[in-house]
Order: structure tokens, then C-alpha cells, then sequence
């Protein structure tokens, strides 16, 4: 008997799965006498036609409109608005430099109601729900949320999941009545 497995593979971004953050993540499933990248459709069939904004999640609940996040080098811009996705939600949070000048692509000027969102805020980014308890410390909890899959991006390839397996199931049981 050959030992036969499905490999479905798809890098997904988060924001056109329910997520508000263009977090782009690299799934890799397998199922032992599978059929090759059945699955791969399901996760793709199921992709939102429009990237989730900040807005489109929380709405004002933030209560400002633009935000910084710290880049990974001053060449990339830092200063982001709620009605685009967020950027990925990294493992560190830092306030805005003393010296930070502003980046081309930032959405704004650097503004006395700019500021970086905070450890529960970027929760609320990477989809935990408002009722969730974390427990640590502060570079421990930043550390715990950046590291994350986003609830709502593990929700979502859980559901394709599903219905692949629900969908395979009626597959199998209408051949075999057959």
C-alpha cells in the first residue's frame, strides 16, 4: 500500500481573511491519502475581494486615526492610518524617537495625537477577542501577541479545513454508495 500524502500549500495575507493587518503567513497542510491540492482551492476560494482595514474592525474605537509603528530600518515608513490594514504586529513596541523624520510614504506629519497603539490595542489587531486575559509581563505579553497567528487567520483556514473534510466526507460516502 502506498503511503500517499496531500500537500496543500498557500501564503495567505491575513487582511483578506478577516484580519486588519497585511500579515502575510505560509501555510503548509498535509493528509495522508489525500488528493494533491484539494485543499489548496478551499483556502483560496474563501479570500475576501477586499483587504480589512483597522477601521473596517475596530472602527473608532481606537480613538485616533493615525499610528506609528516602529520600523525595522528608516527606510521604510512608520506612520500608518486606520483605514488601511496595519502592518504586521512585531514582538516590539516602541515609542516615537525624539529624532524620527517623517518617511515619504508615512500618511501624516508627526502630530502631538500620534502615538504607538498599545500592548492590549495590538491584541485587538492580531483579532484576540476584548474578553481575552493575558498574564506576564509587559515585553512578555508584547512578545506573546507579536509572535501570534492572528485568531481570526487560524479561524479562517479552520473553516476551509472544515469544509474541505465536510465536503470530502459526502464525496467518499455518495462513491461508495455507488
Amino acid at each position: 500500500m502506498e503511503n500517499r500524502r496531500e500537500i496543500a500549500c498557500s501564503t495567505l495575507n491575513a487582511s483578506y481573511c478577516g484580519v486588519p493587518q497585511a500579515r502575510k503567513r505560509y501555510f503548509l497542510i498535509g493528509q495522508l491519502h489525500g488528493e494533491d491540492n484539494a485543499l489548496s482551492n478551499y483556502l483560496i476560494k474563501h479570500l475576501s475581494k477586499k483587504s480589512m482595514t483597522v477601521f473596517d474592525y475596530l472602527g473608532h474605537d481606537l480613538g485616533i486615526e493615525y499610528f506609528y509603528r516602529h520600523p525595522r530600518s528608516y527606510k521604510r515608513r512608520a506612520i500608518f492610518s486606520i483605514y488601511e490594514p496595519s502592518p504586521t504586529v512585531r514582538g516590539v513596541n516602541r515609542p516615537i524617537p525624539k529624532t524620527y523624520k517623517k518617511h515619504e510614504g508615512d500618511v501624516c506629519d508627526i502630530n502631538e495625537k500620534l502615538r504607538p497603539l498599545s500592548t492590549i490595542e495590538r491584541s485587538y489587531i492580531q483579532t484576540f477577542p476584548k474578553t481575552f486575559k493575558f498574564q506576564g509581563n509587559k515585553s512578555d505579553l508584547e512578545q506573546m501577541i507579536g509572535n501570534a497567528v492572528p485568531v481570526k487567520l487560524a479561524e479562517y483556514v479552520a473553516r476551509c479545513i472544515l469544509q474541505y473534510v465536510q465536503d470530502s466526507s459526502v464525496q467518499v460516502s455518495l462513491h461508495t454508495v455507488s
